[in-house]
């Protein structure tokens, strides 16, 4: 991850003034089964999305907050990336997509029974968020509902 002074100046004078929301929520829930038996869903930030069947997010003030489902079988080199932020370096997943959503290793993982299983789908998110009101009313909210519906017992976000 990229320190202030890495980056340019107009998005560290961005990030300096800009009104960070504080929410303490708690994000933990103990499992109470272990993780051989576990159905997991997998959650990127990094924009991706599947060039023949979604669309692509979009640039609007505040931030792109729908998301994007990606199927459990998918072939995760055939997804583009659609985080738009000028301020990190696309080569790392460019070069492999497992840097910012690793299916092909929880499968491995599944396949060494040491995961219980995946979701059907997984989910990405555009980052950059920066009014992130619609994420947390909205998107989050219908995202919750959604993976409970597909019996997921937990979740791995993958921030980029």
């Amino acid at each position: 991850m990229a320190t202030l002074a890495e980056l340019p100046l107009k998005y560290r004078l961005g990030l300096t003034v800009y009104p960070w929301r504080v929410i303490r929520p708690d994000p933990w829930t103990l499992l109470d089964r272990p993780l051989s038996a576990v159905r997991l869903a997998l959650v990127t930030s990094a924009g991706l999305y599947h060039p023949d069947r979604d669309a692509r997010f979009v640039t609007e003030l505040g931030g792109d907050s729908s998301v994007r489902w990606i199927d459990g079988d998918q072939a995760i080199s055939e997804l583009r990336i659609g985080q738009r932020s000028e301020s990190f370096d696309r080569a790392a997943i460019e070069a492999d997509r497992n840097e910012a959503f690793p299916l092909d290793r929880l499968r491995e993982l599944v396949d060494q029974g040491k995961l219980g299983s995946l979701a059907e789908r997984h989910l990405s998110f555009n980052g950059s968020i920066t009014a992130p009101g619609r994420l947390v009313r909205d998107s989050a909210p219908a995202v919750a509902a959604a993976l409970t519906r597909d019996r997921v017992d937990a979740a791995l976000f993958v921030p980029v």
